[in-house]
């Protein structure tokens, strides 16, 4: 709550006026009230007495709210509020708006059906408004008699239908003026040649926000910095958006962060390119054209590293690099996050944060990591706060704690619901002191198979289903995620297994553990199709010792099991999969000292492979199907079918 009785208007409306006036070149042609404006150094008029307020309430039927009668006591009226509204009303020229404009009728053809009443109220304004708006550039001020808060101040709604935006609400007629004052400044800011130069107590104490503000970043202060800033940039005070865009991206924010006036400056480019072309990227819809929009008065070369950094971050080639020890730690991180160790990778790069050399004064934080395809999946807003705590760039300050990491450290997390929950069935292989590098040796037939490089899991499966011609439904090659499952254990994951059938099902845990151990793990007890089931298969040296299968309601088991892992102990009355499901991961978890990482899985970029088929041949008497898919050979110039064009050719 804001008493807007107790504002003094009169030395804000005069410092407005002062500046508006200085901010005029000499010699531009204007009108006689400008001009007279610009002598007086005064925008608005004689006060309105209290008998004139009382005649326009009067007139109107309505006591107007506290700070639109405050203000007419100052100035019956106001010139150039803001850039747009060039003639604001005074106890004279103040109406009830009636839908004079029409807007309402415009307005209700958008509404849907089933609009609620809040959602009529606000087309309504156009009909109940007080019209403030005399002369302007089709920009509509309306205050709202129904919009009324506990002190009686109306809310005061702008429009203007080239702004492309819904109608913008003040909370009182304060708060616009105030917001038109900083469109005064923002518009002034932006000078062009031969204009003279905006310079006031205003701005040089904004600028000299700006300037403390960098500092005060660099010491881990970012919310204190964050607010100079926002307050500057509303201004438009050179680099104040810039800047704080920088604290902005690292606390997960990207709609309308372009690094103005620093992205186009070739000391920063380097840093800052990466995340805004990463965006632009994330949007295939832009057209690439749309780009240079925010590069405007860059260079040829810095336009040509914008497209060339471009195509790297849309074909995952793109690597961040920096200078000196963080940079080092910047490898260091990567390697982790590769194989899925997120936590360890963030730990890596915020610890040596510290160590990191701007790229010049104006540079606040690392930025071109967020484009990188495996060290951009490592930030959180948490992690964003984090980073932007700890003092860097040879500032002294406190450093914050260590945030929380997000892998729990286990398995359990697999049956917890995913957002949409989809992942109702998965499958997994764990393979004791092998490296994740040797996976496809064991799991995959022949010795030629290799790594993908890392990209998200749907797109993984989208790239493998793109190039696949031939479906059966005998043969299950499942795509796998591989990375490190803690210590001494890599890992292959299937998110999205096929369905499972018991009679034809093959365990590769015999054929992953030679010289070593391996556990296979298939859960499908959340599965929205056919009945629940659950496998566990441990093998040693290149021979199963012991398993179980839970299928059909029924436990089949093989080898001498330990106890903690005994199905009886899970299935006995089996109520609650989910349930069932977590006692069973727990108990992995603890009997071999291996985890997944959640964040790899679920948000990162992993490696991946075709393993060889989970099941085994059909044998005589079983059938099958086999689809394959041609693609249609080229069509002879007379436009002829050949003999084998089209998918049903063979």
């Amino acid at each position: 709550m804001t008493d807007t009785t107790a504002f003094d208007w009169r030395p804000f409306l005069l410092r407005w006026s002062g500046e508006w006036a200085d901010s005029l070149p000499d010699g531009e042609a204007r009108g006689e009230d400008d001009e007279a404006a610009r002598r007086a150094r005064w925008l608005g008029f004689p006060p309105a007495s209290e008998e004139r307020i009382a005649a326009m309430e009067e007139r109107l039927g309505r006591r107007m709210p506290p700070s639109y009668r405050e203000f007419l006591k100052v100035s019956d009226g106001w010139r150039h509020a803001g850039g747009f509204v060039w003639l604001l009303a005074g106890t004279e020229d103040a109406r009830w708006h009636n839908d004079e404009s029409g807007l309402a009728e415009m307005f209700e053809e958008y509404l849907d059906e089933d609009a609620g009443p809040e959602e009529r109220l606000e087309v309504d304004i156009w009909r109940r408004g007080l019209q403030l708006d005399v002369e302007s550039d089709i920009t509509h001020v309306l205050l709202d008699p129904q919009d009324v808060d506990e002190d009686g101040e109306w809310a005061v709604y702008t429009w203007a239908s080239w702004r492309a935006a819904p109608p913008e609400r003040h909370a009182n007629f304060l708060d616009f003026m105030r917001e038109m004052y900083r469109e005064f400044h923002s518009l002034r800011s932006d000078r062009s040649d031969g204009e003279p130069v905006f310079v006031n107590d205003t701005t040089r104490k904004l600028d000299t926000q700006v300037e403390e503000a960098r500092p005060e970043a660099l010491r881990g202060g970012w919310e204190r910095a964050e607010k100079a800033l926002d307050e500057a940039k509303e201004y438009g005070r050179p680099r104040a958006a810039g800047l704080g865009d920088q604290i902005r991206r690292l606390l997960g924010q990207t709609y309308m962060v372009y690094f103005e006036d620093l992205v186009t400056d070739p000391r920063y480019a380097p840093d800052l390119l990466p995340p805004l072309v990463a965006e632009h990227a994330a949007h295939s819809y832009r057209d690439d054209s749309t780009l240079t929009f925010h590069l405007r008065g860059a260079d040829d070369d810095l336009v040509s590293l914008a497209y060339a950094t471009l195509d790297q971050v849309r074909s995952g080639t793109y690597r961040y690099a920096a200078a000196g020890p963080f940079g080092e730690a910047v490898e260091r991180a990567r390697e982790l996050a590769r194989w899925g160790d997120t936590d360890g990778a963030w730990r890596t790069l915020k610890n040596a944060v510290p160590l990191w050399e701007p790229l010049g004064p104006d540079h606040l934080a690392p930025l071109g990591w967020v484009a990188d395809p495996l060290l951009g999946p490592l930030l959180t807003p948490e992690r964003g706060r984090e980073l932007l705590s700890t003092p860097r760039g040879g500032q002294a300050g406190e450093a914050p704690g260590p945030a929380s990491g997000l892998d729990p450290g286990d398995l359990a997390w697999l049956a917890e619901p995913d957002p949409g929950d989809n992942r109702t069935s998965y499958r997994f292989v764990l393979v004791e002191g092998v490296d994740p590098e040797e996976l496809p040796g064991r799991l995959a037939d022949g010795d030629g198979t290799v790594l993908n490089q890392p990209v998200p899991f749907w797109e993984a499966r989208r790239g493998s289903l793109h190039d696949q011609r031939k479906f059966s439904s005998y043969d299950d090659r499942a795509l796998m995620a591989v990375g490190r499952a803690g210590t001494g254990w890599s890992f292959a994951f299937d998110g999205d297994p096929a369905p499972f059938h018991r009679q034809r099902f093959v365990s590769p845990a015999a054929a992953a553990s030679a010289g070593t151990r391996a556990v296979v793990v298939w859960s499908g007890l959340r599965t929205w199709h056919g009945e629940p089931f659950f496998h566990l298969s441990v093998a040693r040296d290149g021979a199963e010792q012991y398993a179980f299968t839970y299928a059909d309601g029924e436990i089949q088991k093989s080898g001498e099991i330990p106890r903690a892992l005994d199905p009886s102990l899970f299935f006995g009355d089996l109520e609650d999969g989910a349930e069932a499901e977590r006692s069973l991961l727990e108990a992995v978890t603890v009997e071999f000292g291996a985890h997944l990482p959640r964040h790899a899985i679920v948000n990162g970029r992993l490696h991946t492979f075709a393993t060889r088929s989970w099941t085994r041949p059909p044998r005589n008497g079983e059938t099958y199907a086999v689809i394959r898919l041609h693609r249609g050979a080229p069509r002879p110039a007379s436009g002829e079918r050949t003999g084998d064009d089209g998918p049903g050719s063979r």
